[in-house]
């Protein structure tokens, strides 16, 4: 064993595995759709309340991709160690909308292939995917449902009070009924002709009704 052979260290060989220039490039470019990434969750945002947080945590989340991928495609034992490192990782984070799952797997796919050095595909492929998302996510098929909570004092102002509801919009379907003595509640899904609810003040005004609350609800949060 020599004296070289003693101060020899793979750590420093391993330093000019991956060139500066291919780090710069590819971690700019991570930045960067990974910020076009965060801006499409933005405008496609659908859910109760947005989270500003887990917008950068996606361009977080293709920034780190690309940084291990670049490492695991410079050393092949590298590769094996980390692929027995992240099998021990476990992430406990509920997620609440199902999109969601979707924009945090586009961002660890275009690390991937950022950093398996397919440029095209990622740049073209992320607009591709933004571009369907835009069109599809805030297209508008059907009226938005709402929630009409109301409590009546008597069953006969219970049916006048759905008469009159029947009478001012386009759908009424009876989700739950409780009665108790002196007061029904009743928890109505609607559908409006148009985005005017002054009906909810009239309902409010009519003999025998105590209370009308109107809530807009998603189905994939409320029942």
């Amino acid at each position: 064993m020599t004296f070289n052979d003693i101060f020899k260290s793979s750590f420093l060989e391993n330093v000019t595995s991956v060139s500066i220039l291919d780090m710069v490039i590819a971690m700019i470019l991570a930045f960067c759709l990974g910020l076009f990434i965060f801006y499409i969750y933005k405008k496609t945002y659908t859910g109760v309340m947005y989270s500003s947080g887990f917008g950068v945590t996606l361009i977080a989340m293709t920034m780190i991709t690309t940084l291990v991928i670049l490492a695991v495609t410079s050393n092949v034992v590298l590769s094996l160690g980390m692929v027995g490192a992240l099998s021990i990782v476990r992430f406990r984070t509920a997620i609440k909308e199902p999109l969601d799952i979707a924009f945090l797997f586009w961002s660890i796919a275009v690390g991937i292939v950022l950093a398996a050095g397919m440029i095209p595909l990622a740049v073209f492929g992320s607009v591709a995917i933004g571009v369907i998302l835009l069109l599809f996510v805030n297209r508008k098929t059907h009226t938005n449902p709402y929630i009409l909570v109301l409590q009546c004092e008597t069953h006969e102002a219970e049916e006048q009070a759905k008469k009159f509801i029947d009478e001012k919009v386009s759908r009424l379907v009876v989700k739950s009924k409780s009665a108790q003595k002196g007061m029904i509640e009743l928890n109505l899904e609607i559908r409006l002709n148009d985005d005017n609810t002054d009906f909810i003040n009239e309902l409010a005004d009519m003999k025998g009704v105590k209370n009308a609350v109107l809530v807009s609800y998603n189905g994939d949060y409320m029942g």
